[in-house]
C-alpha cells in the first residue's frame, strides 16, 4: 500500500509539475513585455496604443482559451481512469473550437478602431491601437492552438517542452522586434505594426513545435493526435464546450476588469496610460508564478478526484496554496523596496516624458502590492477548481467580484471622488480580494460535501 505524502511531499510534487509551467508563463509574459519595453523605446504614443491593443487582443483571446484549458481538468481525469482514447478526443475538440472561435472573432480587430474612439481613446492612439489589431487578429488562431496543447501535454506531464518551446518563443520575439519595430538588419521600420508582425510569427512558430512534438514524438503516438483530425466528436466537443465556456467567462470576469481599468486610465491621460501599462506588466510577472503553481495544482487534484484520494486532494490543495502564499508575500517586499529601478527598466531615461511615468508608475506598483496575496489566492482556488470540473458557479463569483464589485469601485474613486489613477488601482485590489475570499470559499464548501459524500 502506497503511503500518503507529507505536506512536503505534496509541495515537492507540485514544484516538481509547476516549475516548468511558471517558466513557461514567465516565458510567455515575457513576450509582451518585451513588446512594452521595446516601444517603450520607440516613443510614449506609441507605447500606449501598444498596451491599448495587446490589452484588447486579450480580452477576446481569453474569452475563447477557455476551451483550450478546458483540456487540462478533462485530459488529468482521462489519464486517471486510463481512457486514453478519451484524452484524445477531448483535445482535439478543445482545438477544434479554438479555430472556431478564432475565425468568428477577426471581424472586431479590422474594425477596433471606431470602438476604441467610441470608448474614449486619443484619436492617434487609437489609430495605432486598430493598426496593430489588424495584424495580431491573424495571430488568434495559432495562440489558441497553441494554449490547447500546451494544456495537453502539462496534463500529461511534459511541462519541459512546453518550458522549452517558449523560451524560443521569447529569442524569436525579441528579434523580431528587433528588426521590425526600429528597422535595422536591413528591414523596414514599421513601429507598432512591426510589433504585431512579430507576435503573429512567435505564434506559428510556436504551433508548429508543439504540434510536431504532440504528433511525432515516439512516447506520445499511442494517442494518434492528428490522425483523422478533421473527423468531428460531436459528444466530446459538447463536453470541452460545457466545461470551457464558463472558463472563459471567467477569464473575461477579470482580464474585463484589467481592460476597464486600461480605458479608464487613457480617460486621464497618455502618461497615466503608458505608467500603467507597465506597472501592471510587473504585477502580471508576478501572476504567472501564482498561474503556474495554480496550472500544477489543477493537473494534480483531477488525479487525485479521479482516483477518489480525498486526503490527497486535501493536503495538495493546502501546500499548493502555502507556496502561492510565500511567493506573494515575497513580492510584496520586492514592490515596496525597489519600485523606481523596476519601472525604469521599461523607459528610455533620456525622453523627458520618462520622469513623469516613473514617479506614476512607482505610485501604481505600490498598489499593485497591496493586491498580490488576493491575486494568488484567487487564481489557486480557480486551479483548485477547475480540478475538479466545477467552472459555472466560479464564473458567477468571478463576474459579481470584478464587474460588480471591482469596476465599478474603480470608477468612483477615480472620476466621482477624483481619486484619479490611485482610484483606479484601489478598484482593482477591492475586486480581487472579493474574488478570492468567494472562491476560495468554493473550493472548500465542495470539498466538504465530497468527504461527507463518500463517508
Amino acid at each position: 500500500m502506497t503511503q500518503p505524502l507529507t505536506y512536503t511531499g505534496h509541495a515537492r510534487a507540485t514544484l516538481a509539475l509547476g516549475l516548468p509551467l511558471v517558466g513557461s508563463h514567465l516565458a510567455q509574459m515575457s513576450l509582451h513585455v518585451a513588446d512594452t519595453v521595446m516601444m517603450g523605446w520607440y516613443g510614449v504614443t506609441e507605447l500606449a496604443a501598444t498596451v491599448l491593443g495587446a490589452s484588447s487582443f486579450f480580452v477576446i483571446f481569453i474569452l475563447g482559451s477557455g476551451f483550450a484549458q478546458a483540456v487540462m481538468p478533462m485530459v488529468a481525469a482521462a489519464l486517471a481512469e486510463g481512457d486514453e482514447t478519451q484524452v484524445r478526443r477531448d483535445t482535439r475538440m478543445g482545438l477544434w473550437l479554438s479555430i472556431l472561435y478564432g475565425l468568428a472573432c477577426y471581424p472586431l480587430f479590422w474594425w477596433s478602431g471606431p470602438v476604441l474612439l467610441a470608448l474614449g481613446q486619443e484619436a492617434e492612439v487609437a489609430a495605432l491601437g486598430q493598426d496593430y489589431l489588424r495584424v495580431a487578429g491573424l495571430g488568434m488562431i495559432p495562440a489558441l492552438m497553441v494554449m490547447a496543447l500546451k494544456s495537453y501535454l502539462s496534463a500529461l506531464g511534459r511541462t519541459q517542452v512546453v518550458l522549452w518551446v517558449t523560451l524560443g518563443a521569447v529569442v524569436l520575439n525579441v528579434a523580431v522586434n528587433w528588426a521590425l519595430i526600429f528597422g535595422n538588419w536591413g528591414a523596414p521600420e514599421l513601429g507598432v505594426v512591426g510589433a504585431a508582425i512579430a507576435t503573429v510569427v512567435v505564434q506559428v512558430a510556436s504551433l508548429v513545435a508543439l504540434g510536431l512534438y504532440a504528433g511525432w514524438l515516439p512516447a506520445l503516438r499511442r494517442f494518434r493526435l492528428w490522425q483523422r483530425f478533421w473527423r468531428a466528436d460531436w459528444v466530446a466537443m459538447r463536453r470541452v464546450f460545457r466545461l470551457g465556456w464558463p472558463i472563459g467567462v471567467t477569464g473575461l470576469a477579470e482580464s474585463g476588469l484589467f481592460q476597464a481599468s486600461a480605458l479608464m486610465m487613457g480617460w486621464i491621460g497618455t502618461v497615466e496610460l503608458a505608467a500603467h501599462g507597465i506597472a501592471m506588466e510587473v504585477a502580471a510577472l508576478a501572476f504567472m508564478v501564482h498561474l503556474g503553481l495554480s496550472n500544477a495544482v489543477t493537473i494534480r487534484t483531477a488525479h487525485a478526484d479521479g482516483s477518489g484520494d480525498r486526503v490527497g486532494m486535501r493536503d495538495g490543495a493546502v501546500a499548493g496554496i502555502a507556496l502561492s502564499a510565500v511567493f506573494g508575500v515575497a513580492m510584496v517586499v520586492l514592490f515596496l523596496a525597489l519600485p523606481e529601478p523596476i519601472i525604469a527598466l521599461f523607459l528610455d531615461m533620456s525622453k523627458p516624458e520618462s520622469a513623469g511615468i516613473v514617479v506614476m508608475g512607482t505610485v501604481l506598483l505600490a498598489l499593485a502590492a497591496l493586491f498580490q496575496l488576493a491575486d494568488a489566492m484567487q487564481v489557486m482556488a480557480l486551479g483548485l477548481l477547475r480540478g475538479v470540473q466545477d467552472t459555472k458557479v466560479p464564473m458567477w463569483l468571478a463576474a459579481v467580484s470584478y464587474w460588480g464589485i471591482g469596476i465599478p469601485c474603480s470608477y468612483a474613486l477615480a472620476f466621482v471622488l477624483g481619486w484619479g489613477a490611485v482610484g483606479v488601482w484601489l478598484g482593482l485590489v477591492v475586486g480581487l480580494v472579493f474574488a478570492a475570499a468567494s472562491l476560495m470559499w468554493r473550493f472548500w464548501a465542495g470539498y466538504r460535501r465530497r468527504v461527507a459524500l463518500a463517508a
